[in-house]
């Protein structure tokens, strides 16, 4: 398996999982590495939905029955967002490709309650994954992670969290569309 690049990786690259790591926290996830640098990097698990709905959590939204996602296992009392399009929130920040992270929530609760935000376009998570100066490095020198540089879109969002991990791996071609196919359980193979 290819290593992955830290000099290369950079905030809205994705971060797919080895086949066969074992952390339950990572199985078979996709990051979108939010913030990279050498003091840490943030990123959201993409394709962990969580048992719980946007309405559950925050009040002026109970109208939504929208899933929200395990983002990691940082400090899971912490709600965060990514979002689609153009830029229409005050304190986002891209990621590139018209794809947004965080901002002010007040106005988009606002936006949502008023339907003047698409509710497909943004997907929301509790907690965050997050990696202290030097530990990201680690773990790609370690082949824990495949950098992806191709940029999340909105119709990534219409996969299954097992087929997205896949079609991922499948798309990069070459040794990782292998690798998109190897069991979790390698006695399987």
């Amino acid at each position: 398996m290819t290593k992955g690049d830290i000099k290369n990786a950079k905030a809205g690259d994705l971060l797919i999982s080895e086949p066969f790591l074992q952390d339950e926290n990572f199985v078979r996830s996709v990051i979108l590495l939010c913030e990279h640098s050498e003091d840490g990097s943030f990123g959201l698990v993409v394709n962990k939905p969580s048992i719980l709905k946007l309405g559950e959590l925050v009040e002026g939204l109970s109208f939504l029955n929208k899933n929200v996602f395990v983002g990691g296992p940082v400090e899971q009392n912490t709600l965060h967002f990514i979002y689609f399009g153009d830029k229409v929130l005050d304190g986002s920040t891209s990621l590139g490709n018209n794809l947004w992270w965080g901002g002010d929530f007040d106005i988009l609760q606002e936006k949502l309650k008023l339907n003047q935000f698409n509710c497909d376009s943004v997907r929301f998570f509790l907690g965050y994954s997050g990696w202290s100066a030097g530990q990201l490095k680690d773990e790609l020198e370690e082949s824990t992670w495949i950098v992806c540089t191709q940029n999340l879109k909105v119709e990534n969002f219409e996969y299954t969290p097992e087929e997205l991990w896949k079609n991922l791996l499948k798309n990069m071609g070459g040794e990782y569309k292998v690798i998109a196919n190897y069991p979790l359980d390698p006695r399987l193979n």
